[in-house]
């Protein structure tokens, strides 16, 4: 009896392994043909079925597109913007979460209700506010209008607050206090190291965000070569789309950034993941 519900439930997990494998290979696939279409013509592109294996005209054609478009100042400019952005914003986010989780001070529950609040409304309808508001500032197709607001969203104070409230004792924040740490210390030496993990997945997510923001550099950005990586890869499919190994070409370039990121954050990606779910 106990050898045939080993059996079965061997087979269970065999079949699960099964399914994730295929699904991995039904998302991955995608990923793997923009790879091999930028190193192939368009002609090839179009064959059916479609080739699998590499070509020789990766060089070729990365040649053409930066001839086409200022696709590496673009590359440059969406990856400021993200890493600035990104860097900003965990700095902020977990300052004022550490805020509202550790101190005690008058209307914080209301101004934390109110914090929470406006993640009710739809990004949409702060475009005219936000574009009148860079406007009055002089931030018009200046990069501070992609950077500068949001660095202290809603979402990531919410997520770093209860990150710390569940992570740091306050037993751990007091006996750092009576050994004489400052607040900003304390902030800097104790609670930042600790929260690594929600530090990594809120980075995670802001970079991907960041970087792949269409509508607000579209709207700010009136210059060239201030342009993004979206808004380039916009420019290629409406003016060039007929030479499609251009436009995947930069859908591969666009990627390599969001995959490097992946990789190197994965681990406290995940790590954030668990505790937010062993928390929970």
């Amino acid at each position: 009896m106990a050898t045939t519900q080993r059996r079965a439930a061997g087979a269970r997990q065999a079949g699960l392994h099964l399914i994730l494998v295929a699904l991995a290979v039904v998302i991955i696939f995608p990923f793997y043909w923009m790879v091999i279409g930028s190193t192939r013509s368009t002609a090839d592109l179009l064959t059916y079925p479609p080739y699998l294996t590499p070509g020789g005209e990766l060089w070729r054609n990365f040649q053409q597109l930066v001839e086409t478009l200022p696709v590496l100042r673009a590359f440059g400019n969406s990856l400021f913007i993200a890493t600035t952005h990104t860097a900003l914003v965990l700095f902020f986010c977990s300052l004022a979460g550490y805020g509202f989780a550790k101190y005690e001070f008058p209307g914080r529950d209301r101004l934390f209700f109110l914090l929470l609040a406006t993640l009710m409304i739809p990004s949409v309808i702060s475009l005219v506010p936000w574009y009148i508001m860079m406007s009055k500032f002089g931030w018009v197709n200046d990069y501070r209008a992609l950077i500068i607001p949001g660095v202290a969203n809603a979402f990531g104070i919410f997520y770093l607050r209860q990150f710390i409230a569940g992570s740091i004792p306050d037993e751990m924040l007091q006996a750092a206090r009576i050994d004489g740490a400052g607040d900003f210390g304390m902030y800097w030496r104790i609670v930042l190291p600790l929260i690594r993990p929600g530090l990594g997945t809120l980075a995670l997510l802001t970079f991907l965000q960041s970087w792949n923001d269409f509508l607000g550099p579209l709207i700010i950005l009136k210059d060239l070569h201030k342009f993004t990586l979206p808004i380039i890869l916009a420019l290629l499919q409406n003016q060039f789309g007929r030479d499609l190994v251009l436009v995947v070409v930069a859908a591969t370039l666009a990627t390599i950034p969001i995959i490097a990121v992946f990789v190197f954050m994965s681990r406290q990606f995940i790590s954030g993941l668990t505790a937010g779910a062993l928390k929970g």
